[in-house]
């Protein structure tokens, strides 16, 4: 196993890889059910979809994350990523509801842009101009992803236990805990108030050194949230059997169903052909720079960086990644991504595909053990999020800030991940902006080439689709 992995090799040991995976998994456990319901947005009637979905989530994150580990021997997750399967919804499902129509075919469409969409990253990944497009991007674009996606990752962690809240006027604000306690009304702000503790609890035990602080602090904050709120882990096994029913039903091969494909490029859902074709170019898009801003920025956390400043195995997470989205669309479910939330184990120390290994062999066991997933609260694992996001957040030091171009083009990037909640608009808009000033002063070259082409997608991409 050592041999293997490379444990030793990489500063790791099996204990330091295992504790990793766990953490990463407790980070990112939340995707086996928020999944299934972003793709039914909520919507009733629409059971046998949820629970296809469910089981193909699990299945690609295993099978992705599987491939990750023992091919690409990274310690990168995979599973659903969020965004797109919104997208998914609002662009597939949703029309059908509101039409009157029938909300499977609609799903059933849905999966074929995301097969499309994976196999066009598998002719990329195979032919290694993803990896080309990803090291082509200049220098301040790529130092400047792990500080955005730092400060992205502690944004979506306060915003799990209601840290910030919705203001109609300034968008968001601080937790209202004295509005709250005036109304007697404290269990809505526990997770918030937990949440910080588990924070300081992480900080505190990393200065001393303390190996696993982040599991530690999990730990402890999940016994204190069920001790305080005097609440049980729920364990309802009772849908297990139906779960997969359905999953075989109407999710498995589900892309193949029926009028599926004419429905993808149909006036009717999409727009017609050109619509469907700017649907896969979107998925492939935010796919494609949610993976690599994540492997960047994760990469560089654990510093595993070539002498070029690029991942480690980046062809092979390539085409881990989008080996897994056509296993997705195979499965039943929306795009499968590199998952953000891999940082957290990183943070822990992972470093190898043994830590993979076991985040997959977490997701396997939920198959059977459903509530699993939801054991650990959100008030639990959000700390590990915030706490990475301060970790992550030092590689802005790298961003040369006494060149303005840089500057500007570093700050673009990680502030419009951030408003925007998306890893793939901020390195749009960095790409966009890098392109027009070296442009408009005299410094383009040719090199600059793709990054034009990726800022001139993104364009189109904007115009023309909202996401």
């Amino acid at each position: 196993m050592d041999k293997f992995f490379e444990i030793s090799k990489r500063g790791s040991t099996v204990r330091t890889e295992i504790f990793a995976g766990l953490t990463t998994f407790f980070a990112m456990a939340y995707i086996i059910v928020v999944n299934p319901n972003q793709v039914t947005g909520f919507s009733e009637g629409l059971g046998n979809v949820w629970n296809a979905v469910y089981i193909g989530s699990i299945l690609v994150a295993v099978i992705g994350t599987l491939i990750m580990g023992l091919y690409a021997k990274m310690p990168f997750a995979q599973a659903c990523g969020m965004g797109l399967n919104s997208f998914f919804f609002v662009s597939f499902v949703l029309p059908e509801l509101m039409n009157g129509g029938d909300p499977v075919e609609g799903y059933h469409a849905g999966l074929v842009i995301v097969l499309i969409s994976g196999l066009v990253f598998l002719a990329l990944s195979v032919t290694g101009a993803r990896e080309y497009i990803a090291k082509a991007m200049p220098t301040p674009l790529k130092v400047s992803v792990s500080a955005g996606i730092g400060l992205f990752i502690a944004y979506i962690g306060f915003q799990n236990v209601g840290f910030i809240q919705d203001n109609q006027y300034t968008l968001t604000q601080l937790v209202d805990i004295h509005g709250a306690l005036s109304n007697g009304e404290f269990m809505t702000v526990l997770p918030a108030i937990l949440g910080f503790i588990g924070f300081l609890i992480i900080v505190i035990l990393g200065q001393r050194k303390v190996k696993g602080n982040v599991i530690i602090g999990i730990a402890v904050i999940a016994v204190l949230y069920y001790v305080l709120s005097g609440q049980t882990p729920s364990f309802d096994f009772s849908q297990v059997g139906q779960s997969f029913k359905d999953f075989t039903e109407v999710g498995l091969l589900g892309v193949f169903s029926g009028n599926a494909w004419a429905a993808a490029f149909s006036p009717e859902l999409v727009g017609g052909i050109f619509g469907g074709i700017m649907l896969v170019v979107a998925f492939c898009l935010v796919d494609m720079f949610d993976t690599i801003g994540t492997l960047y920025g994760t990469a560089s956390e654990a510093d595993m960086l070539d002498e070029n400043g690029d991942p480690l195995n980046l062809n092979k997470c390539m085409l881990a990644d989008s080996t897994a989205t056509v296993v997705g669309g195979l499965l039943g479910t929306s795009t499968c991504t590199t998952f953000v939330e891999s940082a957290t184990g990183v943070s822990a120390g992972g470093r190898t595909g043994l830590t993979s290994v076991t985040v997959a062999c977490c997701f396997f066991l939920c198959l059977f053990l459903t509530p699993l997933a939801s054991i650990v609260p959100a008030c639990a694992t959000a700390p590990a999020l915030v706490y990475v996001g301060v970790l992550m957040l030092g590689n802005i030091k790298k961003i040369d800030m006494t060149d303005l171009a840089s500057a500007a083009v570093g700050f673009m990037t990680i502030i419009s991940m951030l408003l925007t909640y998306s890893i793939a608009n901020g390195i749009g808009i960095g790409a966009i902006t890098y392109t027009v000033i070296t442009l408009c002063t005299g410094k383009y070259t040719k090199k600059d080439i793709m990054v034009t082409i990726i800022a001139l997608l993104f364009v189109l991409k904007f115009c023309m689709i909202t996401m």
